[in-house]
């Protein structure tokens, strides 16, 4: 599932994963967080394996929105890669364990989401 701010980069990352043979759904966070989108009843319909999860400006707020969310029962388990704009930042907020990929459209950084996503999915653990 693609958690993002922009249709542009939804669009974007739909097609990237798409060839790569992902199913994609998405959903935008704005939406989430305004409460236009039931964040359960997207989970239980579309029972994503990982969460490709953007962290846009103003960064802290989304930083704190993400926390929320992935502390969410309905997120249990999924496995995240996180994607921003300005990844440097964002990775100052982020536990050090986790990697954040920067999303500017160049081939190099697509192929990086892919695999990051690709090695997510291998992470999460058989039902």
């Amino acid at each position: 599932a693609i958690f993002n701010t922009s249709p542009d980069v939804v669009e974007m990352l739909r097609v990237v994963l798409q060839r790569a043979g992902f199913v994609v759904a998405s959903v935008y966070t704005f939406h989430i967080r305004d409460g236009v989108v039931d964040l359960d009843a997207f989970m239980q319909q579309h029972a994503p394996n990982v969460i490709l999860y953007d962290i846009a400006p103003p960064y802290e707020a989304n930083w704190a929105l993400f926390q929320h969310l992935r502390a969410r029962t309905a997120l249990a388990g999924c496995h995240f890669v996180i994607t921003s704009p300005n990844a440097g930042y964002v990775q100052k907020l982020a536990d050090r364990n986790e990697r954040v990929y920067e999303v500017i459209g160049k081939p190099y950084d697509l192929d990086e989401i892919v695999r990051a996503t690709k090695e997510a999915l291998r992470a999460r653990p058989t039902r």
